[in-house]
């Protein structure tokens, strides 16, 4: 296997460490030994089949850190067989991707010998982990030593478990020989170059890897805006009604990038095996709770909870409290109008060069606050889409996705179509966004920059007191690294980027005609937002298991939806220019018909080439198809040799019957 750690100093371990497990400092020993036992178990006995042994209890320091600590492996032939169960997808010898099997494995790409350098450490990690989750209960009752946790046939022991705080974490341990080799080049060098998103894939897993993909993708098509913004800006700047042409090219531009990305998506994720990858079937959450029933798709016992009171939950509870928030954004947001009259009033009372600073002041504070709230509201969020209890973590990441960027949208984008739509003042518009975008894009990039190189900084000097002479930069013994790891802060997921990006596509796609620096600071901010994400990656945090993606998920229809947002509120902008309102100077209404049509004719526009464009690419639909129609042949053929097989066999059976049957009725005669 391309196991990376296989370098590191084993300490006298017989495998080589990829996976840690910690439990809670004070889990009881027969629960600890009941574990242990069902990792180790053959499967067929119900266990896992997985290397395991505790972190030597000598290399803790004091006695108040957790001994707790389990590392964990697997051998060469559970990896290949667990490759297999997981639907992994790789490249064959002719260059197209199919399933692995065991049996055909000589037909795939580096697949040498019996496989020992065929899965990479990501691979082999993930394996683990399914085992990991798929390891159930059969016929315990409660978890040993803990009477009040519950288990019942077909239930998750790790799910248990963690819901109920005995186990702490898992997570896989990084490979510091190619994370050095991956961080040299992906950000150890300032230059202008495509990400080596492959190498990502290959050490994080598709769907970090196509969502620093995403990145790249918006920040180049975010060039085209900013080339037009820049000479737009110097010479038209102090004329804030010449942007017809600016909000027309927005119009088009906002359609077609995200239509090209689904295309480019679709060549990565089948280039990575994960278009054709067939999902797993999807657990409930370690959260979810309720009374024992049964799985009418497993016949499994488990907690069931009435969709119903789910229902009630989310319509008496979670829906008025978003609706409160909102209001409470809004009262928030006349404040904010209230504050910035104050200013005016006083700089035309007095001006002078402090007034004319505090005219930036109320957006300024506005900007920081909508920040907060933000982040306010995301953990209200969570709390209530978590009490909501829902079953899968699908269902829960989509309606905590729905709750925070109804939030977000209202809060950070309500102040602007006011100013546009009522105060129709495109002078403060200008301002404000200005003031807005680049106060958020100062608050992000403080604590996605400054914060984890702070922290990076703080974490070496942790090691040196923890290892002496050694330095950070040379090979830790694998105890040692085990140690540092376990303390490291957690990856949460792709959430909070992915909401940056929303954000950021919402500030230049609606109302950038009007301050056309904005995609020119998006770019700027891009920029540094890839180094500053890759340093987190590769320095700040654990190492996240890897997980199959094809796509970006219910984020593409987020951006989609901004999207034609973006259309309605351009064609807006445009009827209020005085460009086009001189040629309606008597017929306000003939104006807005105008513009309501000419926004139905772009909305059209806009959803006949998303139905022309395809999703997949031509080329990578003739592979789909061509993989297809094998599959269906080879079916046919296994179908046909077990006719032919079922037919001799019938046919040895009746000759075997005709032969017994002859030798009684010759001893009667």
């Amino acid at each position: 296997m391309k196991r990376g750690l296989s370098n590191l100093d084993n300490g006298g371990l017989s495998f080589t460490p990829l996976v840690v497990i910690e439990l809670a400092k004070d889990t009881k020993e027969e629960a600890v030994s009941w574990l242990l036992k069902r990792v180790k178990d053959k499967q067929r006995d119900g266990g896992a089949d997985l290397f395991v042994e505790q972190l030597p209890k000598d290399v803790w320091d004091s006695a108040n850190e957790n001994p707790n600590v389990f590392i964990v492996s697997a051998s060469r032939e559970r990896l290949l067989f667990g490759a297999e169960d997981v639907g992994l997808v790789k490249e064959c010898e002719d260059g197209s991707m199919r399933g692995f099997t065991r049996a055909n494995g000589h037909h795939f790409k580096d697949y040498k010998g019996d496989g020992d350098e065929f899965l990479s450490m990501a691979e082999c990690q993930y394996i683990i982990k399914y085992g990991l989750d798929t390891l159930r209960a059969r016929e315990e009752t409660s978890i040993p030593g803990y009477p009040q946790v519950k288990l019942y046939p077909g239930k998750s022991i790790l799910r248990r478990m963690q819901s109920k705080g005995i186990l702490s974490q898992v997570f896989p341990l990084h490979d510091k020989e190619e994370l050095k080799r991956l961080s040299h080049s992906w950000y150890g060098k300032l230059r202008l170059s495509y990400q080596p998103l492959d190498k990502i894939r290959l050490y994080f897993g598709e769907a970090i890897a196509i969502y620093f993909g995403f990145l790249e993708y918006f920040t180049f098509a975010l060039l085209p805006m900013a080339l037009i913004g820049i000479p737009y800006y110097l010479f038209a700047w102090e004329d804030y009604d010449k942007y017809v042409l600016f909000a027309s090219f927005n119009l088009v531009w906002s359609t077609v990038i995200l239509e090209v990305w689904k295309r480019s998506c679709a060549w990565l994720a089948y280039n990575w095996g994960t278009l054709i990858r067939k999902k797993d079937f999807e657990e409930p959450r370690p959260g979810f709770h309720g009374v024992l029933g049964l799985n009418p798709v497993t016949g499994r016992e488990e907690p069931t909870y009435s969709s119903m009171k789910r229902q009630l939950r989310i319509y008496l509870v979670s829906v008025p409290f978003v609706l409160l928030c909102l209001y409470f954004s809004l009262y928030v947001m006349m404040i904010y109008f209230s504050l910035e009259n104050w200013a005016l009033n006083l700089h035309e009372e007095e001006q002078s060069f402090w007034t004319s600073l505090l005219l930036f002041v109320p957006s300024i504070i506005y900007a920081i606050v909508i920040e907060i709230m933000n982040r306010l509201y995301r953990y209200a969020a969570e709390f209530l889409t978590g009490w909501e209890n829902h079953r899968l973590e699908s269902a829960y990441q989509n309606h905590l996705i729905l709750k925070v960027l109804v939030f977000n949208f209202l809060n950070c984008f309500a102040s602007l179509f006011y100013i546009a739509f009522v105060l129709h003042d495109m002078k403060l518009l200008r301002q404000s966004l200005a003031t807005l975008l680049i106060t958020s894009q100062i608050l992000n990039q403080i604590m996605e920059s400054i914060l984890p190189f702070w922290l990076q900084k703080r974490r070496n000097k942790m090691v040196q007191k923890k290892i002496g002479n050694i330095t950070v930069d040379k090979e830790l013994p694998w105890t040692e690294q085990v140690k540092l790891e376990v303390d490291m802060s957690t990856y949460l997921g792709t959430f909070d980027d992915y909401l940056e990006l929303f954000l950021q596509f919402g500030y230049v796609s609606l109302f950038s005609c009007v301050y056309p620096l904005a995609a020119v600071l998006a770019v700027l901010n891009n920029v540094t937002e890839i180094y500053s994400d890759a340093l987190k990656m590769c320095q700040v945090f654990k190492r996240p298991f890897s997980e199959p993606a094809a796509n970006i998920g219910v984020w593409q229809l987020a951006f989609e939806t901004m999207s034609v947002i973006a259309v309605i509120t351009n064609c807006a902008l445009i009827g209020m220019s005085p460009q086009v309102k001189s040629f309606f100077p008597d017929s306000e209404t003939h104006l807005i018909m105008l513009i309501v049509a000419a926004e139905h004719v772009l909305l059209g526009f806009k959803f006949i080439l998303a139905f022309v464009i395809p999703d997949i690419p031509k080329e990578v639909q003739l592979k789909l198809s061509k993989l297809e129609y094998e599959s269906m042949e080879a079916l046919k053929k296994k179908v046909s040799t077990f006719n032919t097989i079922s037919k001799l066999y019938q046919m040895f059976i009746a000759i075997k019957i005709n032969k017994i049957t002859g030798n009684v009725l010759l001893e009667f005669s």
